[in-house]
């Protein structure tokens, strides 16, 4: 089986993945994946997608040559999958668009979902709007207060927002708040998971509708170079946008894959989420997958300046990947991240979102260890108008 050909039937990328959950709702996920699989070969599904595509969300985001930072870094040049420069300014809008279609076509009434550095949660409440289905988005207390511009364009856009106030207040206490929300009525609500992780078939379908990124840079790359590039980089949450890019790569040997995870304030510390380095394998929110746990089994605190990044797991998809080595997982710590943060907006005039930084931080490091011949494509996830005020106060700018 390729690389690329996966998951199984039952949902398995390996031995990561499938449906830990209740008898009762593996019916309806189930009901899910077959709706999935008949509705995305409708020519009428497929063209809506297209238009929507290119006249909403402004596909094909570019690729870009970092000429400034990559004079400032010496060896490799490194270039920039544009995804900020998407409606909604992420990644997120790809999937959201793509699961609010399929929830109306499966004639649900209401799209629920969690966010946590709320790019999500805005592409969604987007997407919602634009279908015309109710939206509810479930959000950590922290994170609604770090980021309460997108937390204003929720409200604005119409979708009820339900602070989480228990737990860490953030985005893994926001997975369940909204799961149990969902199981309230699954018959029609349709719960819109925010990247590549949940019971199966979520992981393949938010990387299917994700997939498009990668599709894209592969095509222009190759038109611009030649050639494929060398690294392909991506940070590393859940793990969508990483998966967005990778997959279009996942068969061709000679580019080397990496996704960056946060350290946080050290690995040596609690407060980072660097799931594939020092997680173990276990179950998390209906999934086998590598997570942050403890002896008992439950799921660790976990932290990171990036929002998007704290979560205790990550996608099937990447454990796979990581225990056949096809992918290398690294880690950037705070420091390092808003570093690249400053660097990229004063060389580049591009403010990067927090998560994004990780995977800018990371190339920024490589490069120096690599020829001028040498390339690096970074999927630069999204823009930093979220994180700008943050960042301006940590750094007291």
């Amino acid at each position: 089986m390729k690389k690329s050909a996966m998951p199984d039937e039952n949902g398995y990328f390996g031995e990561y993945g499938g449906q830990i959950i209740p008898p009762q709702l593996v019916e309806i996920m189930n009901q899910i994946n077959d709706a999935y699989e008949e509705i995305i070969k409708l020519d009428s599904f497929q063209q809506e997608l297209a238009e929507l595509h290119a006249d909403y969300i402004g596909r094909p985001s570019p690729v870009y040559f970092a000429r400034r930072l990559t004079e400032q870094q010496g060896g490799a040049r490194i270039f920039l999958k544009r995804e900020d420069l998407n409606h909604t300014g992420a990644h997120k809008i790809n999937h959201c668009v793509g699961e609010a279609l399929l929830a109306k076509y499966m004639g649900k009434t209401k799209v629920l979902a969690e966010t946590g550095a709320g790019q999500h949660g805005v592409a969604l409440a987007t997407a919602c709007a634009l279908v015309g289905i109710d939206c509810e988005i479930h959000m950590g207390e922290i994170d609604i207060a770090k980021e309460h511009p997108n937390v204003t364009k929720m409200k604005i856009l119409g979708c009820k927002l339900v602070p989480v106030s228990r737990g860490t207040r953030t985005l893994k206490d926001a997975v369940d708040s909204a799961f149990e929300a969902f199981l309230e009525d699954p018959v029609n609500f349709f719960y819109a998971i925010g990247s590549v992780v949940g019971p199966h078939p979520f992981p393949k379908m938010v990387r299917d509708f994700q997939s498009i990124v990668g599709r894209e840079a592969r095509e222009q790359f190759l038109s611009k170079e030649n050639r494929l590039p060398d690294v392909a980089i991506a940070c590393v949450g859940g793990g969508s946008n990483a998966m967005g890019l990778f997959t279009a790569f996942l068969d061709d040997e000679s580019v080397k894959l990496i996704g960056v995870e946060p350290a946080g304030k050290g690995l040596d510390t609690p407060d980072h989420a660097a799931t594939l380095t020092l997680g173990s394998k276990g179950s998390l929110h209906g999934f086998e997958c590598y997570n942050l746990q403890d002896q008992q089994g439950n799921p660790l605190p976990v932290y990171s300046i990036a929002s998007g990044l704290d979560y205790p797991a990550v996608g099937p998809q990447h454990c796979h990947l990581k225990d056949i080595k096809r992918v290398n997982y690294e880690t950037i710590d705070d420091a390092e991240c808003l570093d690249a943060f400053m660097k990229l907006s004063r060389l580049e005039g591009i403010i990067p979102a927090l998560e994004s930084a990780h995977a800018v931080a990371y190339a920024m490091k490589l490069a120096k260890t690599m020829t001028a011949e040498q390339t690096i494509l970074v999927n630069l996830s999204g823009r930093g108008d979220k994180d700008a005020d943050f960042v301006a106060d940590y750094l007291e700018l």
